[in-house]
């Protein structure tokens, strides 16, 4: 059987020495949470199977089982190849909603709380000769005010713009070999201005970084530096430099070797900053035409099926004339941004903050070490130029957002990266932020225009929650705007606002709205909603399975014109 999802998870930092854990595990579903009493972990077998790295709500997964699940157990066995001899062994997990145990022959090796972002574990020193058991406890909740769950529905059903749920793991597992002295993490901080790479390193034991950098196969950079352990720190001078762009990835490849241990990455040169109203990339105003992508999968949920499924939707979003996206209530895979990076496809860095309870103090917790681990996980990929840890923080049961919250994840941001904007709550209620995002679904173009045109002429911006947060005179982005409904069955489904009856009026309030926001030099980008349609939710300018409602040269023409805003 071929292995599903067969590619490296993590391109920006491969070793030779690695082996996928995607395939058949066995499965059992645990709705009582009494496998640990029951020592599941120390079980010869389970009682189903399952296709990893797909959720068992999905159909991939051979289970689709899209009822709540309050935990979940995996098991396979695994060989560690005759030559990782003398190395260090790692386990390693991309994605496992939400709380996770891992079990090595019946002995726990790492513990993780968090659905959306990645953990390993060192298993040498567990592993014994031949076959190994390898089980995993996965518990998942929802419901809970101390969970966040994006746009997971808490209810049975979808309903509105919430989704299929997702139970355990639904990113790739693998095996990795390190020798003894190795890289742990790389940083990359471009400098666009004095052409070089400064790189940061967390090492294991003493040896010489060495960085070697290479553009269309040519060498155009090498530095060395000395480190007797914990960190390393180097620059990189470049011999040519290439910058990326909107619609030009333009990636140096990139060797690192530290000792006997070796990775191969890659890094972009681009900077980005906000110098009053304009976003600039590279010193020049660029305009975001972006898109809302929620990264659901008719057929895996979280997961996609394939990378092509990755690749296609950034393409479906080019042909409609955005160059990027919101990466929305959701953690998507280092894959994905892989593409993003090498086709110059601008993203914004969001966490599936939805769920939580945000008037709740204790709610910093689960929120804020997630939040760094997606921060320190991501922080290299040029394509990502800015942050949002929130969306739209709506009281929970009446009770008001706890605005110290939303500062410290703002603080920590801007400590963990200072080279990138940061929005604290996207649309309400801001607190302490970079830019002053809104989202707006008036339907009507004229009013909406009037709205907004009044930034230009008076400096006032149309805000519904000046009650809530105030405007001070940041950066304007409509990060939401559209949603306008169609569906190929008229009257059925979910979407904002009151649907167009003909596919001439769909596509001339679209112009209408997006006219008034490129016409706008107070205003440096827009996010339409949505890419595409999922489940209930039929707003997209595709079908959920990616097929065009229209002539996709219509968006393209709209959506890139010049802004006013642009150089």
């Amino acid at each position: 059987m071929a292995i599903p999802r067969p590619e490296h998870p993590f391109p920006q930092f491969q070793r030779k020495d690695w082996l996928s854990l995607n395939g058949p595990w066995e499965f059992e579903i645990d709705n009582a949470r009494s496998g640990r009493d029951r020592r599941f972990q120390n079980r010869a077998h389970l009682d189903s199977t399952i296709l990893v790295p797909f959720c068992p709500e999905s159909a991939l997964s051979g289970v689709g089982n899209t009822d709540f699940m309050n935990a979940v157990w995996y098991q396979r066995t695994l060989t560690i190849p005759d030559q990782w001899e003398g190395k260090r062994v790692y386990l390693q997990f991309g994605a496992v909603d939400h709380h996770t145990e891992v079990y090595l022959n019946g002995g726990l090796v790492c513990v993780h709380d968090g659905g959306y972002t990645p953990f390993s574990a060192d298993i040498t020193d567990r592993l014994q000769p031949g076959e190994n058991r390898l089980t995993v406890y996965a518990e998942d909740d929802v419901r809970s005010p101390r969970q966040p769950r994006g746009k997971q529905s808490e209810w049975y059903a979808s309903h509105g713009c919430d989704y299929t749920r997702v139970t355990g793991i639904w990113q790739t597992v693998w095996l990795e070999a390190r020798p003894e002295i190795h890289i742990e993490q790389v940083r990359y901080e471009p400098d666009i201005n004095n052409a070089c790479l400064h790189l940061w390193a967390r090492v294991r034991g003493g040896a010489t970084l060495t960085a070697e950098a290479f553009y269309e196969g040519r060498p155009v950079g090498r530095a060395e530096a000395v480190s007797t352990g914990g960190t390393a720190r180097l620059c990189l001078p470049l011999d040519e430099l290439h910058l990326w762009e909107a619609g030009q990835g333009r990636l140096y490849d990139l060797r690192l070797t530290y000792g006997d241990d070796r990775a191969d990455s890659y890094f972009g040169m681009r900077q980005v900053r906000l110098d009053g109203h304009r976003f600039l990339l590279n010193g020049k105003s660029v305009f975001q035409r972006t898109v809302l992508d929620q990264g659901y999968y008719p057929d895996g949920i979280y997961t996609a099926p394939n990378e092509r499924a990755l690749i296609r939707d950034i393409e479906l979003s080019l042909a409609a004339g955005f160059n990027g996206a919101r990466l929305h209530q959701k953690v998507f895979e280092p894959r994905y941004l892989y593409h993003c990076d090498r086709l110059g496809y601008l993203v914004w860095g969001e966490y599936g903050s939805w769920g939580i309870d945000l008037s709740d103090r204790g709610a910093a917790e689960p929120l804020l070490g997630s939040w760094m681990e997606e921060i320190q996980r991501d922080y290299n990929h040029p394509s990502v130029i800015g942050w949002c840890p929130l969306n739209e923080t709506w009281d929970y049961d009446g009770r008001p957002q706890c605005n110290e919250i939303l500062r410290l994840l703002y603080q920590v941001t801007k400590e963990m990266d200072p080279t990138r904007p940061c929005i604290d709550t996207s649309g309400n209620f801001h607190v302490v932020t970079d830019i002053f995002d809104v989202h707006d679904y008036d339907q009507n173009p004229a009013s909406f225009k009037e709205k907004y045109d009044r930034l230009m002429t008076e400096g006032v911006l149309h805000d519904p929650f000046s009650n809530r947060q105030t405007y001070r005179g940041e950066a304007v982005f409509l990060s939401e705007y559209g949603g306008i409904r169609w569906s190929e069955r008229p009257g059925e489904g979910w979407g904002y606002g009151e649907g167009p009856q003909t596919p001439e009026e769909f596509l001339e309030r679209y112009r209408g709205l997006t006219d008034a926001l490129l016409d706008n030099d107070r205003l440096f980008g827009f996010c339409y909603t949505q890419l595409y349609d999922v489940e209930q939710e039929q707003n997209g300018l595709y079908t959920y399975d990616r097929r065009p409602k229209f002539d996709m040269d219509f968006f393209r023409k709209v959506n890139g014109r010049k802004a006013a805003i642009e150089d």
